[in-house]
Formats: C-alpha cells, sequence, structure tokens
C-alpha cells in the first residue's frame, strides 16, 4: 500500500535517535528554550519578524481570531470570510468566536479563493471585515490582487498556510500575505512535531497577544518590557500576584519542548522536502496533462510549488468514482479533496443559516481527490500513482 505518509519524521531513524537522547537528558520537557528557539529559526526561515508556536494548527486558528477579539479589531456579529473549501478548524474557530461566517468560492484551476471572488462576495456582503484564506494543498491564486482588494477595503486578512508550507510565487511566500498566517506541524504535513503549529506574524501587538491567548491570559511569556506595561495597566504591584493575572481571555495551547526539539530538527531537512514534493507534483502532472478525463491546475505563477498531497479533479462525477476505484485497486490511499464543500458539512448547516452559491467548490466536492506527495515516494509508488491516472 502507498499511504498518504509513510513516516511520522523525514529522517525517521535519524529523527527518533535525537528525540530519544535529547528527552533522556532534559531537565525540561515543559515549553522552554527549545520552543523559543525554534519559533525565532521558523520565523526566520519563513521571512516573518515573530513565530508564536501552538500544540496544533488547529489551535493556531483559533488563537488568530481570539486574539483579534481581545484586541478590538473584531467583536461579536462581525462578518468573517473563508475558504469554502477548506479543512474543520478553519471554519470552526468562527462560529466558536461568535462570528458570522461567509463562504467564498474557489477557482477550478487554483483550488483557491480569487480577487474576483472576494469581489464577487463584497457586491453582496459589503461589510466584511476579515478573511480567512485557506492556501490549498500547496497551490494559491492571484496573491498580489487578492491583498489589494483587502487593502483598499479595509479587510483584515489572514492566512491557514498549513497545507503550502514553502509555495512561493513572485510576489510572496505562501503565509506571508496578511496579518498573520498559521502552519501545522502534524504528522501528514510537510514537517512533523508529531502534533504542533506555529503562527508567524510582523505586528508586534498581535503576537503579543498570541502570546497571551496561548497561556491562559497570563503574562509569563512576554518581555519585560510588555509585562510592565500590562501590570501597570491593572495596579499588579508584585511579581507574586502577577503569577496568577489574567489580562484577556486564553487558552492552553501551550507545546513541549518535544515539539520544539523536533521542529528545530526537522527544519534542516525543509528545503530538500520542498523540492522533492515539487519534483514529484511535476512527474505525476505529466501523466494528468495527458488525460483528457482530468482538469489541469494553473501554476505558472508559483515559482515553487511545494505541494502538500496531488491533487486530481476529474470531470465529472462518475469518472471520479472509477479513478477511485484505479486507487483503491492498486493500494494506494486516498481522500476527499480536503472537506469539499465545508458548507454540506453537518456542523455547519446545524449553526449557520445563510447560504451562498458555491459552483466551483461543488465541482471539486463531487469529482475530486487526492493522494499523497511526499520525499520518500519510491520510483514503484510514482509510477503506481502515474498508472491510476491513466486512461484505459
Amino acid at each position: 500500500m502507498i499511504p498518504l505518509m509513510k513516516n511520522a519524521f523525514l529522517k525517521e531513524h535519524e529523527t527518533k535517535l535525537a528525540l530519544a537522547d535529547f528527552i533522556i537528558k532534559s531537565d525540561r520537557l515543559s515549553m522552554d528554550e527549545k520552543c523559543f528557539e525554534f519559533e525565532r529559526k521558523f520565523a526566520e526561515k519563513q521571512g516573518r519578524k515573530h513565530g508564536i508556536l501552538f500544540n496544533s494548527g488547529g489551535s493556531a486558528n483559533l488563537a488568530m481570531l481570539q486574539s483579534l477579539k481581545n484586541l478590538g479589531q473584531l467583536k461579536d456579529g462581525d462578518k468573517v470570510a473563508f475558504s469554502a473549501l477548506t479543512w474543520s478548524t478553519n471554519t470552526m474557530p468562527i462560529i466558536q468566536m461568535g462570528l458570522v461566517p461567509v463562504p467564498l468560492d474557489c477557482e477550478l484551476e487554483t483550488l483557491n479563493v480569487s480577487s474576483a471572488a472576494i469581489l464577487e462576495r463584497l457586491a453582496q456582503v459589503p461589510d466584511l471585515k476579515c478573511i480567512f484564506l485557506t492556501n490549498v494543498l500547496g497551490f494559491v491564486s492571484d496573491f498580489e490582487e487578492v491583498k489589494a482588494v483587502c487593502d483598499k477595503n479595509g479587510i483584515i486578512l489572514i492566512e491557514d498556510n498549513c497545507e503550502s508550507l514553502g509555495t512561493e510565487t513572485n510576489f510572496t511566500k505562501a503565509g506571508n500575505l496578511g496579518l498573520g498566517a498559521s502552519f501545522s506541524f502534524f504528522v501528514a504535513h510537510h514537517m512533523s512535531t508529531i502534533e504542533g503549529g506555529m503562527i508567524t506574524t510582523d505586528d508586534d501587538d498581535f503576537n503579543e497577544m498570541l502570546k497571551i491567548v496561548r497561556a491562559n491570559g497570563w503574562d509569563r511569556n512576554l518581555t519585560a518590557a510588555q509585562q510592565h506595561k500590562w501590570r501597570k495597566k491593572y495596579n499588579i504591584s508584585s511579581e507574586f500576584e502577577a503569577k496568577y493575572t489574567f489580562y484577556d481571555l486564553g487558552y492552553n495551547f501551550r507545546p513541549t519542548e518535544i515539539t520544539g526539539f523536533l521542529g528545530l530538527f526537522q527544519l534542516q531537512f525543509l528545503d530538500n522536502n520542498i523540492l522533492k514534493r515539487q519534483e514529484n507534483y511535476l512527474r505525476i502532472e505529466k501523466t494528468i496533462l495527458e488525460n483528457d478525463d482530468l482538469i489541469p491546475l494553473r501554476h505558472n505563477h508559483i515559482k515553487t510549488l511545494s505541494t502538500f498531497a496531488v491533487p486530481i479533479i476529474c470531470k465529472t462525477k462518475e469518472l471520479r468514482e472509477r479513478y477511485i476505484e484505479q486507487f483503491s485497486g492498486a493500494g494506494v490511499e486516498i481522500r476527499p479533496m480536503i472537506a469539499g464543500n465545508m458548507t454540506k458539512q453537518p456542523f455547519y448547516a446545524k449553526y449557520v443559516e445563510a447560504q451562498y452559491e458555491l459552483p466551483n467548490t461543488d465541482i471539486i466536492h463531487e469529482n475530486g481527490f487526492y493522494c499523497g506527495n511526499y520525499p520518500e515516494l519510491s520510483e514503484t509508488d510514482l509510477q503506481t500513482i502515474e498508472s491510476c491516472l491513466m486512461n484505459y
């Protein structure tokens, strides 16, 4: 069988030996210096000023919206648009935060929300306050125009970049478009810390609030100057009292030192990981382009294509059933295209009444699926995937 991901880590044996040695020698495994070092190095790698490490990418998504509410940039009842082709932890936090979700349709040829889709929704919902954009499976749309539309209309832009670490256009890296972006280090993603996530941002206030939100609403992981500011504001006169003072709404989303250590160790393999994923996809894509049953994806605007998986869109639902049989028969593990149209999920209808037309997302929901793409795919694995994509 060719699974979605073969190993928990790149260089699995080497990583496990290093992790075992680290655990044996460490005096402390709760969040500490390894986490902070990983934050600094990941932010530097991404080209952002700040990195804030979390226990998961889903927690990072929730923390971004909570932080925006704590800062007064969003309030109950504000309308937040989101990519309809996405994962649950991109959409659920909007509902959980008392905000109003507004879905955005995607382009068939890029899988992503374009500036045109945003303008179309703005014509219907002119009071959008925020857009939570998902960069889907390593692909992106017209980044520069998306940012221009948000800037012109005063819309806060945040990204879920959990599937697109390393993708880059001539304009910017995926994850560097808006105020902040989340990343996932779950086992099947570009980098694995088993569980884990990160937010990167250039905004000092957002960074500060994210650290408050991550740790129960207190100030323990802030700088001395930041702590002084909060304690002065609320007349906290002693270090003793400050230990259990909670300044705003938060959670326990803290990572462990194991997360920090694994992140640092895996970071050394990231560049080769990204290049191998791109190489695999471009090879497999040749077979897709030769098959009239399938819709090819456009990426001529992307200079580094860091695909999370190999997305496949069939021209009809019936064709999808046929290709699912081919993949399953060959022992290749597959999944629906993320969660398809998120507005069709059971939880969404329970909590959200308003419905919008999402024709392209519906096509992908009905006709799409994906298989894994990662550096450990062997020549035989790649040939098997290619054979599954042929029109016999």
